[in-house]
């Protein structure tokens, strides 16, 4: 997890190969873990017999855990692939009684954050288990595209919300260095200081503001939301 200062490398950032210049689909996902499982356990078992007479069992039984997770993840995506795609009945709604889904908006719901209008990955395979029960017993049940119909235009995960949170935190930090204080006369590459002249991390209100408008204008930011998120 990434966290404070801490940022994607340029080749953690280059997924071109894994989306092909579309957005990655669930069955792409799982195929992907499925060869990344399989890498793992090669190297769990070339790692048997190294080049270099060292015991690296625990290595070895780390490989292999971290391979089970990465199966247990893919089959989860396997599901998702085909829920996704219709294949799966869900539940018209959760055991609450809440819809989701375009049923969704508009609706309060109080508990687990708000209306569920996307769905999370545990919350659609809830909806799957409960699907299968509801289908058994002839009540109805709904479909993925059927519930999601006109959803997805503008949307993007939490996660790239909270990346593209960080980048533009990291622009804003760059460009405070940029522009003089009227504070306390920082001039370029220089941090603000106390009255007393002790330097800050944290630059002055008027600073900081302007640096966020000018970052803010770049990368199409009103405030600290984004205005449109490219290709959703």
């Amino acid at each position: 997890m990434l966290t404070g200062t801490q940022h994607e490398s340029p080749a953690e950032e280059n997924v071109s190969d894994l989306t092909a210049g579309r957005n990655l689909s669930f069955d792409e996902f799982a195929a992907e873990l499925g060869a990344i499982e399989l890498r793992l356990r090669q190297l769990a078992r070339a790692a048997e017999t190294p080049a270099t007479p060292v015991e690296v069992a625990d290595a070895i039984d780390s490989l292999r855990s971290s391979a089970s997770t990465v199966r247990e993840l893919g089959q989860r995506m396997d599901l998702l692939a085909r829920i996704v795609e219709g294949d799966v009945p869900l539940s018209t709604a959760f055991p609450t009684g809440d819809p989701w889904g375009v049923a969704a908006r508009g609706t309060d719901r109080t508990d687990f954050g708000g209306p569920a209008i996307v769905p999370t990955m545990w919350q659609l395979i809830r909806l799957a288990q409960d699907g299968k029960r509801a289908a058994a017993g002839g009540r109805e049940t709904t479909t993925y595209p059927k519930a999601m119909a006109g959803i997805g235009i503008g949307w993007e995960s939490k996660a790239a919300s909270a990346r593209r949170r960080r980048e533009r935190d990291a622009a804003v930090a760059v460009e405070v260095l940029r522009i003089a204080c009227e504070k306390c006369s920082a001039g370029s590459g220089e941090q603000c200081r106390t009255a007393k002249g002790w330097a800050s991390d944290r630059p002055h209100v008027g600073r900081q503001r302007e640096a966020e408008a000018t970052v803010d204008a770049t990368l199409g930011y009103l405030g600290e939301n984004p205005v449109a998120v490219p290709d959703a």
